[in-house]
């Protein structure tokens, strides 16, 4: 597995370094101290994950993460940083990132999310989901438009996010995008969360023209 990572400080990205390279199996091909060098390293190397800091000098790392969506929708992005904030949050779950993380994170917990987020699942830390989900967000349903609740209802049947994207006749990254919004609405972290969740409210895949 090959990984980028983007933070202004060197320290930082030496760690990082360490961390994921002992685990095994994963290899830091490119380091990069701005958002400008970030873009630069991933258009270069296509490297399976890019970890993101969200201040850094250039392009902040929302805004790498929405041009690398646009230009290497194939490289998942993590977003690693030292602010919680919402509006940070929402802004990276909008541009489709596959996980938010704080700088806070434990090192198995990091190994575990690159390899996961490598994997097709989404990540967000643990601090997040839990002020999500106590923050009425998942109040009134969780606040899921229609197109969510039948990616959520298709997911609990089972179906892998391209089986997904083909029975809704979207994109496989819409598809992506809208599972980020869903995890952060709901305050959950993985698929068999949401499938108990779709169990819970009785959601069904069949489409109501009035909401589309």
């Amino acid at each position: 597995m090959r990984v980028v990572v983007a933070d202004d400080h060197a320290l930082l990205r030496a760690g990082t370094r360490q961390i994921l390279e002992s685990a095994g199996g994963i290899e830091v091909v490119g380091e990069a101290a701005d958002g400008d060098a970030a873009l630069a390293q991933c258009a270069e190397l296509q490297p399976d994950v890019v970890l993101l800091d969200v201040r850094m000098p250039g392009p902040n790392g929302i805004e790498v993460a929405r041009r690398l969506a646009d230009e290497h929708p194939g490289i998942a992005v993590v977003v690693l940083s030292a602010y919680d904030d919402d509006a940070y949050v929402r802004a990276a779950l909008s541009c489709g990132v596959a996980g938010f993380l704080l700088k806070t994170t434990l090192a198995g917990d990091l190994v575990r999310a690159v390899r996961g987020v490598a994997a097709g699942t989404t990540v967000l830390d643990h601090a997040i989901t839990r002020r999500l989900a106590t923050t009425g967000i998942v109040q009134d349903g969780g606040g899921l438009t229609w197109r969510e609740r039948q990616v959520v209802a298709l997911v609990a049947e089972g179906l892998a996010n391209k089986a997904v994207a083909l029975r809704l006749g979207i994109s496989t990254r819409t598809v992506e995008g809208h599972l980020n919004h869903v995890f952060a609405k709901l305050g959950v972290e993985t698929r068999t969360a949401l499938a108990r969740y779709a169990l819970a409210h009785g959601l069904d895949a069949t489409p109501r023209s009035t909401e589309l």
